[in-house]
């Protein structure tokens, strides 16, 4: 008998519109970047996934060069697909990138033309897809045009591989001159997608002001810093974790006792609310006007039901995010 999705799926988590687009994404979503590549056990990336579309969330984040190796993730989504939720696709927003090195030699990389078209036809290969929802240029290319990188998305969207436009990585400047070449060519951007979260918080300078005047949704990566906010740390990097493996991009210098420390003040604030740590940090990124989708990794499915959670929570009130701002100094 094949999967069938939980009947009731749509009736916890909220959907915000993208910027000023009709597009709506859960306000929550679920990355593929780390956990889901060929060295990773399939049976549990799929327990993931489809506990994640179960409760609600439809926006499932890959690019090109996730894995490990690369496309390995996207490979894996395919089979994913078949399994389970090819039945439900104009459900799914499927969203996918390039911008990374990918393959050798000058065609493989940045943001030509050349690069965007080819690797995006290589992710729908991967996928056994049509089209996907979304598709982003991953990072500026300081050698490339703008206008050729954004005509290259233009050229996407009106061909039908992809329904949106979106970028990744831009800052508060270079997304204001991404978003009115876009206008120009009649392909909005409507979606940036950044790291952002209570350690990383440069994008409130700049860049969540600009998504908020051009009308470009915000969707933060990195929320809970890699793990480093959650409840994963706070007696130091335990024996099994990918950090002392050496698997991923946290590595044991990044814990330091400062932030260890940090992380436990705020961990204390978490708890006086009710919440954990991640779910205090869910709640704070999705706190700013400007952010549509908070992008969450997981390793198991607890860790997807803890974002949902958060959801159903009362927003942080004035006295908690006092003392957050404290604790941040």
């Amino acid at each position: 008998m094949s999967w069938q999705a939980a009947e009731n799926r749509y009736e916890g988590v909220p959907y915000v519109r993208a910027g000023r687009s009709g597009l709506q994404l859960p306000a929550v979503a679920l990355g593929l970047w780390h956990n889901f590549g060929l060295e990773a056990d399939f049976e549990r990336q799929r327990e993931i996934v489809r506990t994640a579309f179960d409760h609600g969330i439809t926006h499932f984040d890959l690019a090109n060069n996730y894995g490990p190796p690369p496309g390995s993730a996207e490979t894996n989504f395919g089979r994913l697909l078949d399994l389970d939720l090819r039945p439900y696709r104009d459900e799914i927003i499927v969203a996918t990138k390039a911008g990374y090195t990918m393959w050798p030699g000058p065609y493989g990389d940045w943001g030509s033309r050349k690069y965007l078209v080819a690797s995006l036809d290589q992710s729908l290969k991967r996928m056994g897809l049509d089209y996907v929802d979304v598709f982003y240029h991953h990072r500026p290319d300081p050698n490339t045009p703008l206008e050729e990188t954004m005509a290259a998305l233009d050229y996407i969207v009106r061909s039908g591989r992809a329904l949106y436009a979106g970028i990744s990585n831009y800052n508060g400047a270079q997304t204001r001159a991404a978003a009115a070449e876009l206008r120009r060519l009649g392909t909005p951007c409507i979606v940036n997608q950044s790291k952002y979260s209570m350690l990383v918080r440069q994008p409130e300078a700049d860049l969540l002001p600009a998504l908020e005047e051009e009308g470009i949704g915000g969707v933060a990566f990195s929320p809970l810093a890699q793990g480093l906010l959650t409840d994963r740390y706070l007696g130091g990097v335990p024996a099994d974790s990918r950090v002392a493996a050496g698997v991923g991009f946290l590595r044991p210098e990044h814990i330091t006792e400062e932030r260890v420390q940090l992380a436990r003040a705020l961990d204390m604030v978490a708890r006086e609310g009710g919440r954990s740590l991640a779910q205090l940090a869910v709640q704070w990124v999705r706190r700013q006007p400007a952010i549509t989708s908070v992008l969450i990794g997981a390793s198991k499915p607890a860790q997807v039901l803890e974002a949902v959670r958060a959801l159903e929570m009362p927003p942080l009130d004035g006295e908690e995010l006092a003392a957050i701002e404290t604790i941040l100094g």
